[in-house]
């Protein structure tokens, strides 16, 4: 048996070929497909299925029971939380095999999903942005967005540290980890 610069709880399975990052921990019952990506030092926690061609980047924290479909890529630092669920058709019925219409669903650098939320394929999630627990996201959500609700609505926006932003005159100084913002329309962008 090779040796493996990631973990493996023997109670998981690991479809070949597929690439798995150095420091990554893929924990009990889980099932990683064929031809997918993980990077280093991700979190791959109980019950979680990861699909063929999924990609997730580097640091990526995946908590228990999520199913992560074809079509949905993570980029680095990406929080999953418990239950939160992915879709890959936007009309499926069993009867009909649809995989020629799979969505790709994008999850930009450092965003955060709540517990149970739900992504409806076909939408980018915003850096940073974070989708509250039990929100049902049906379009688009904005770089350091906080979205609620269902449909999920943007509610606020939240710096990289996750601190709320207040804006004076469209610039915002988070209190907490000192990063700056500017606000042009319902655009923010980091200074």
């Amino acid at each position: 048996m090779e040796d493996k610069e990631y973990f493996v709880h023997e109670s998981s399975y690991i479809d070949e070929p597929c690439q798995i990052g150095k420091g990554t921990k893929i924990w009990h019952f889980s099932h990683i497909m064929c031809d997918t990506k993980i990077g280093e030092n991700c979190n791959i926690g109980q019950n979680v299925v990861v699909s063929p061609d999924v990609v997730l980047g580097n640091n990526v924290k995946v908590q228990n029971n999520v199913s992560i479909y074809t079509g949905v890529i993570c980029e680095d630092d990406v929080f999953l939380g418990p239950s939160c669920v992915f879709t890959n058709v936007i009309n499926p019925r069993s009867f009909i095999s649809r995989k020629e219409e799979y969505r790709k669903t994008v999850v930009h650098k450092g965003a955060s999903i709540g517990a149970n939320a739900t992504i409806v394929c076909g939408h980018d999630i915003g850096k940073y942005a974070f989708v509250g627990a039990g929100s049902v996201v049906t379009k688009d959500v904005p770089d350091y967005a906080l979205v609620i609700g269902n449909p999920a609505k943007v509610k606020d926006y939240v710096c990289e540290c996750s601190e709320k932003m207040n804006f004076e005159k469209d610039v915002f100084k988070c209190p907490k980890c000192g990063k700056e913002y500017k606000k042009n329309k319902e655009k923010i962008e980091r200074k």
